[in-house]
């Protein structure tokens, strides 16, 4: 039974983090934005204008990240702050206080950047052999000189970044604070609707008419908000179109593939192969669903029940921690610390309420350590998403501690991979763990349903969606509700065929999913996992050798591209192949499914 969520205040604070760690009270946070202030204003003093040689190039830049430093604790305390009850004034307002700050301190400090692609390629090597741990920061910012804007437009630009990120911030305002679902009804009985207990809980719901009631009930609600919600994401990419324009980019999507050290052949095979290949085998799964469910039409509504409802392992926090343990102790004494740390003291927040952002993320400002957001059901498939966002934890605790704040962020391409890898360890444990054929064929359902239906279909359909958005925005082109509905609709019907009816609603997921104000996210997480696959094969049939290889991944963060961090795994993702086993891989644990049901079914 669903309930209520509770309001913030009326939860255990044992299940909450402990934000603390990055500011002991309020006044703390506000003194670090004065002391912030002044030391930009100082540091404008003393070299704006300034930056025309080697030694004072490495001076200004050792500086300038002694500034970051202290502004990312700050930005990460309003965001964390935020997350987790957005219907918080106090927490708003903090939030908006550090955004326009922060839009401020860009603005202000945008000469850094102009005055140092001023200076010849010569001053800048100098400049490097002075300051090493610039070497990267300089190597990137000469990539982007053929981008770069004439000095007073970069700081109009800086000084409005708060502004651009205004259609983000207007979309979980409206999805988090101004849409209240009411109850629905079925046979006579209410059920309490909200985001949250809707992915939650009603999407895996066993019984159909609860689960389709539910489904209607959460569609209908949000085509209330689908114009302006439609108008809030059109904001958000006319501005990024405009942005690749003006910077001479040949396409937005050439111009957000930038940062990701990537071209359009990793983006496009990426996309294009899952839809044509993996699409066959993911329909032979909703097959299967329909089957063992006994369901007269496969919708869109079911497609994320569980394969066996009447097995359904559920575990508390605490419990948890010990399937996390044995699974990621093949990772390492330092990985398992980590790991104890983050129960330990509070890193993680477990509750349920009201306000609170929907799905889960890992938050990890350079610095302190990471933080974690998960919303706790007890569901066994819970490991799997707090594995996944302990993969991102401990990523970044390996690369903050081994990189410089401008060096330990890798490319957006590779930011999935260690986070889907701790979700292949956990599967792997558990399949050793018992060889009874229903927890088998629960541990590979939850592997297809949890890890690879995740990323490999509702976030490439969004991918294969944003495409076709973007497609259209290159052409000069807007988009509106009507257009954004058409686009969903002919992706997921495109996939699934016949086997799976495209339910009415089922075309404003669109609505539903953050990462679009996140440039070109949704893919990665695809790419991440083809990564993590074959990686997780190497560490299965190597040991040792394969866990030290991808451990000196994790510690390289940020210095090495996509191409080479993957290569440093021993994975060759300049070929269809890693994507390719893949498919072949999930391929294979489908025919697994049938098998076992089969045989259970006997």
């Amino acid at each position: 039974m669903v309930q209520k969520l509770p309001n913030r205040e009326e939860v255990k604070v044992e299940e909450t983090w402990n934000l603390a760690d990055l500011f002991a009270s309020e006044e703390d946070f506000t003194n670090i934005l004065e002391e912030i202030e002044k030391e930009v204003q100082l540091f404008s003093e003393k070299y704006k204008g300034t930056i025309n040689s080697p030694s004072l190039a490495a001076e200004a830049l050792t500086d300038y990240s002694a500034i970051y430093e202290k502004l990312v604790p700050a930005g990460t305390y309003a965001s964390l702050s935020l997350s987790t009850d957005q219907t918080n004034t106090t927490a708003q307002m903090r939030a908006n206080k550090f955004s326009s700050l922060s839009a401020k301190i860009s603005s202000e400090l945008s000469f850094v950047t102009s005055e140092l692609l001023e200076l010849s390629d010569e001053v800048m090597v100098e400049a490097a052999k002075l300051a090493p741990n610039f070497q990267l920061y300089l190597d990137k910012l000469l990539k982007k000189k053929k981008y770069q804007l004439h000095p007073e437009v970069e700081k109009t630009l800086a000084a409005y970044s708060a502004s651009f990120n205004a259609p983000y911030k207007l979309y979980n305002t409206t999805k988090m604070q101004d849409i209240s679902f009411d109850n629905f009804d079925v046979d006579g009985k209410s059920h309490p609707l909200s985001y949250v207990s809707f992915e939650n809980d009603w999407e895996a719901e066993s019984d159909p008419a609860l689960r389709r009631a539910a489904f209607d009930a959460f569609s209908s609600k949000l085509k209330e908000y689908q114009h302006t919600t439609a108008i809030t994401y059109d904001m958000h990419i006319q501005m990024e179109k405009t942005t690749a324009d003006i910077r001479g980019y040949d396409s937005v999507i050439d111009y957000l593939l930038f940062n990701q050290e990537v071209d359009r052949t990793l983006y496009n095979r990426q996309i294009d192969l899952i839809m044509n290949e993996l699409a066959p085998h993911m329909r032979k799964y909703a097959k299967l669903l329909q089957k063992v469910h006994g369901l007269e039409k496969m919708t869109f509504a079911d497609l994320k029940i569980s394969l066996d409802p009447n097995y359904e392992p559920t575990i508390s926090i605490e419990e948890s921690k010990k399937y996390i343990d044995d699974a990621l102790a093949i990772m390492g004494e330092e990985y398992l610390e980590m790991v104890e740390r983050s129960y330990k003291e509070r890193w993680i927040d477990f509750a349920q309420n009201t306000g609170k952002s929907t799905g889960a993320f890992c938050s990890s400002p350079y610095g302190n350590h990471p933080y974690i957001l998960i919303s706790w059901s007890s569901r066994m498939n819970e490991v799997f998403v707090l594995a996944h966002e302990l993969g991102h934890a401990g990523h970044f605790y390996h690369a903050n501690k081994e990189q410089t704040i401008f060096n330990a962020r890798p490319s957006l391409y590779f930011i999935e991979a260690p986070s889907t890898m701790n979700e292949m360890l956990v599967a792997n444990h558990l399949l050793k763990s018992s060889d009874d054929p229903k927890f088998k064929r629960w541990v590979i359902a939850s592997i297809v349903a949890r890890t690879y239906y995740h990323n490999f279909v509702t976030h490439l359909l969004e991918a294969a969606y944003q495409r076709k958005v973007y497609e259209r925005v290159d052409q000069g082109l807007n988009v509106n509700a009507q257009i954004l509905n058409d686009y969903k609709r002919s992706v997921l019907e495109e996939f699934w065929g016949d086997a799976v009816e495209i339910s009415e609603g089922a075309e404003l997921t669109w609505m539903r999913q953050p990462h679009y104000y996140m440039g070109l996210y949704p893919y990665t997480y695809s790419a991440g996992l083809t990564i993590s696959t074959q990686v997780a094969k190497r560490i299965l049939n190597e040991g040792q050798v394969a866990v030290d290889e991808w451990t000196n991944v994790l510690k390289a963060g940020g210095t090495k591209s996509p191409v080479e961090l993957a290569k440093m795994a021993g994975v060759d993702i300049t070929t269809e192949e890693p994507l390719r086993d893949t498919i072949a891989y999930i391929g294979s644990l489908i025919d697994e499914l049938i098998s076992l049901t089969e045989e259970i079914e006997q």
